[in-house]
């Protein structure tokens, strides 16, 4: 028994079946792969290999290795034999006939026997001895290591021993030796002559044995942690001629500590590359891919994080890997969803950077600007009456361009959390999520699944399979994804049911969702999958769903009919326009009634208002405070001058409309949607784009403008609550609950462009009290007539005015009418709220 006790610190294990194809005797060369590998690498080339062989082990875990084994056996000439316990079996053909069986096992001394034996081989007269030439190499076919009594050229020969009519060589190896290979070549002599024949497998190839590895299994993608130390790699590349899994020890070093040529005879089902490694005692930490296509791209050779890494560590722009550990635990008890209907949202969008990193949120270093920052900061929600956030994009992004252009998926971006360690950002995601919904507030992200960054590794990995190759030069520069072609459909799919399951996310917002309806040729789908499959999910029909037509790339809302399986909700930009429009004196007060109903033109038909995600401002165009003072953005108005004045009346007009943009938002039927610095006049000084966005300025919060508008807002969101019945309503009004009023107490003037104003009256059920509302979006005042109230012990009290001074334009107690009088003055550019109450 040959026994090397040669020394060797990493002993990844993983099995697989291979031959190879050599054009030399022995020792064996690089065959048709041809792909040599630096010394200070250790890499060992099963893309060299093309062993067709069969495989049984016992199953570990969950893992069934049946299917693995009938695939082998189906596509190759090499069968598999009995089941024994850890013992892996491989049988190849020979060229002259009968069948060479080769058992690999660890042994219970932690040695690995390799135990070979000649099956059906029918010799010669002549034929009187048999020999097999063997050696073990890990990343150089053309060189074995050297073990005892081996030649000059490291191979080794051994007698095989007769015994009962069979034919064996028994071999240990010690298991500081793993993972290597075993070159084994049989020769005979013939007769007295000293003359010798080679006998090579059928293929005329060396046979080849890899001694601690498995094959691994086509699924989950990613890593998977088994039970018994070992942990599977999976990966999905079509188009990829070889696919190499790369182990880094230290991640402060380019090169990897060890690599791994995938074999796509052992380590290959259909499209998916695996391997599994013994990890359990190795200094391995990270991990990633390269991949090579049958072109000579240098860029195939970087090596590539793994698309479904849950873990990432970013090393710069080039430089991603995997982390190879568990997600960390995390103590979700005593946590309960809020599950709030869909209704009773009130959404607070927010970027999570921005929102804390500026010296004016008082908060520590480590904290600001991170997800941390915002659980600090949950009384301020509270206070305002929100009862949901919805976050920019968190994934790991290009930071050139900003959160819209991602590059992964499966993770929080390091940005976001303490120190930049990937563990302890998805922690202190957790614990922000708990702590928010402990309060009662839901959670929901913003997600890009239309395109990514230029520094995304899909292209490299499979452009082909990932991206629009179809479709038009538009779509190609994009890094446009393919989101309905069944790979990508699954990994989005994945990846959101991830998000719901590990971090408890309550929705997500699709941006760019009319990408999501592209077929694979950039054709738009009447039944997109992705979307159907998104609706119908057994997991994430259960959370919010929300589709954004807001492109990044072009900076606009892009209105499209969204199929929407009656589950879809989606960011009315309808709501958005027209509002902007009737109060800057431009739209049509049948478009305001519209889409003070809840957008019934869009929402009919199986959906309700709430669908309806309703906002007049967002994170890109202008801010509040600019869509009143400049006329050079979207919809604008500045109010009589460009940009900064001390004009009073300019002022004045200006804070009448921040007024009743904030208060058409809670008083339409639908989801008010804030977006974060309006409150506190934020402005980018007239810029729409999103790059020019500044930090949320807590300081601003204490001015005149600051108090009155949250205070305002505090003031909305407790009113919307406390009169559910008409603000929050699950369903379309019906046409005994409103009454739709004109000037003066005539009817509306639907056909008049020129009219800009409109009341209504929503009438509650008893014993609820009606409300009585309306909208001035012209220049002059009009006199408001107000219907008479049934009871003679009510009264209509005033409790919104936007054009009175602060504090009084707004008010619980409300102000009621003076005895005898019917009729309100409004100012011109204003709004007011009436309610019905008792004085009894």
């Amino acid at each position: 028994m040959a026994v090397l006790p040669v020394p060797y610190v990493m002993q990844p294990h993983c099995v697989g079946n291979e031959s190879f194809e050599s054009s030399k005797s022995f020792p064996t060369s690089h065959g048709r792969y041809g792909k040599r590998v630096t010394s200070d690498s250790r890499k060992l080339d099963f893309r060299r290999i093309n062993l067709h062989g069969g495989q049984f082990a016992k199953p570990i875990g969950r893992i069934s290795c049946s299917h693995h084994v009938t695939k082998a056996i189906a596509t190759s000439d090499v069968s598999a034999v009995k089941i024994l316990e850890n013992v892996l079996t491989y049988r190849f053909w020979m060229e002259i006939g009968g069948q060479l069986k080769v058992m690999v096992k660890k042994n219970n001394n932690n040695k690995y026997g390799v135990y070979v034996e000649v099956e059906s081989l029918q010799l010669d007269e002549e034929q009187r001895e048999l020999i097999m030439i063997w050696g073990i190499f890990r990343d150089d076919l053309t060189k074995f290591m050297p073990v005892q009594q081996s030649s000059t050229d490291g191979t080794t020969e051994t007698p095989f021993v007769k015994d009962c009519d069979r034919l064996s060589v028994e071999l240990e190896f010690e298991e500081s030796l793993a993972p290597f290979y075993v070159s084994i070549l049989l020769k005979s002599k013939l007769g007295s002559n000293s003359k010798t024949s080679t006998i090579r497998s059928h293929r005329k190839t060396n046979f080849i044995v890899p001694v601690g590895f498995r094959s691994g299994r086509p699924s989950p993608l990613g890593i998977s942690l088994l039970n018994d130390g070992f942990i599977n790699f999976a990966f999905f590349s079509r188009n990829a001629y070889s696919v190499v899994l790369c182990l880094y020890a230290d991640t402060t070093v380019d090169k990897p500590a060890l690599e791994i040529d995938l074999d796509p005879y052992v380590n290959r089902s259909g499209d998916i590359w695996h391997a599994s490694i013994d990890c359990s005692s190795l200094p391995f930490v990270s991990y990633g891919y390269r991949c090579r296509s049958s072109s000579t791209d240098s860029k195939g050779h970087r090596v590539l994080p793994d698309p479904y890494a849950k873990v990432i560590e970013e090393f710069g722009p080039r430089k991603c890997l995997g982390r190879l550990c568990n997600e960390s635990a995390f103590d979700w008890s005593g946590e309960s969803r809020p599950n709030l209907p869909m209704e009773k949202l009130i959404v607070y969008r927010l970027n999570v950077a921005r929102f804390t990193n500026d010296k004016s949120s008082k908060l520590p270093r480590d904290i600001a600007g991170s997800f941390s920052g915002i659980s600090d900061k949950l009384h301020y929600f509270k206070n305002l009456g929100v009862n949901a956030v919805l976050l920019e994009p968190i994934f790991p992004f290009d930071e050139q361009k900003g959160p819209y252009f991602p590059w992964h998926f499966f993770s929080p971006g390091s940005l976001y959390g303490p120190s930049g360690d990937p563990s302890k950002v998805a922690n202190s995601l957790k614990e922000m999520v708990k702590k928010l919904h402990a309060n009662g507030m839901e959670v929901l992200l913003e997600v890009v699944f239309t395109h990514t960054s230029e520094i995304s590794a899909l292209r490299e990995i499979d452009n082909s399979s990932y991206h629009h190759v179809e479709g038009g030069e538009e779509l190609k520069s994009r890094n446009s994804l393919n989101c309905n072609y069944p790979i990508v459909q699954q990994m989005i799919l994945e990846c959101l049911r991830y998000w719901v399951t590990e971090f408890h996310i309550d929705g997500f917002c699709f941006i760019n969702s009319s990408s999501l309806t592209r077929g694979f040729h950039g054709e738009f789908l009447s039944r997109p999958p992705l979307v159907e499959a998104i609706a119908f999910d057994p997991l994430l029909s259960k959370v919010k769903i929300v589709a954004d037509s807001w492109d990044p790339h072009e900076m606009e809302m892009k209105e499209i009919v969204f199929p929407h399986w009656k589950r879809w909700a989606e960011m009315n930009a309808k709501f958005c326009s027209e509002m902007r429009n009737f109060f800057r004196g431009k739209g049509s007060i049948s478009s305001l009634a519209t889409r003070l109903c809840g957008s019934g033109d869009l929402f009919l038909g199986g959906r309700s208002p709430a669908f309806s995600f309703n906002f007049v401002t967002r994170n890109v165009g202008p801010t509040l405070v600019d869509l009143v003072s400049y006329n050079s953005i979207e919809s604008s108005w500045n109010c009589g001058e460009e940009g900064p004045t001390n004009k009073i009346l300019v002022l004045e007009t200006r804070l009448k409309q921040i007024r009743n943009f904030i208060f058409v938002l809670f008083v339409s039927l639908g989801v008010p949607v804030l977006n974060m610095g309006d409150e506190c006049g934020q402005s980018t000084r007239g810029s729409p784009e999103y790059s020019d966005r500044i930090s949320f300025d807590w300081s601003a919060l204490k001015s005149g403008f600051g108090t009155q508008v949250t205070e305002f807002i505090s003031f909305l969101s407790s009113l919307r609550i406390r009169r559910n019945d008409l603000l929050q309503k699950r369903s379309f009004l019906k046409e005994d609950n409103i009454e739709w009023h004109g000037a003066e107490g005539g009817p509306p003037m639907w056909d008049d462009p020129s009219c800009k104003f409109l009341a209504m009256t929503l009438k509650a059920d008893p014993p609820l009290s009606d409300l009585f509302v309306a909208f001035n979006g012209g220049d002059c005042s009009e006199k408001v007539a107000l219907p008479p109230l049934a009871a003679v012990d009510t009264n209509w009290v005033c409790l919104v005015d936007t054009s009175l001074p602060f504090p009084g334009f707004f008010t619980e107690e409300g102000v009621p009418l003076e005895d005898g009088l019917e009729t309100y003055e409004m100012k011109s550019h204003s709004c007011v709220l009436f309610e019905a109450r008792s004085f009894i």
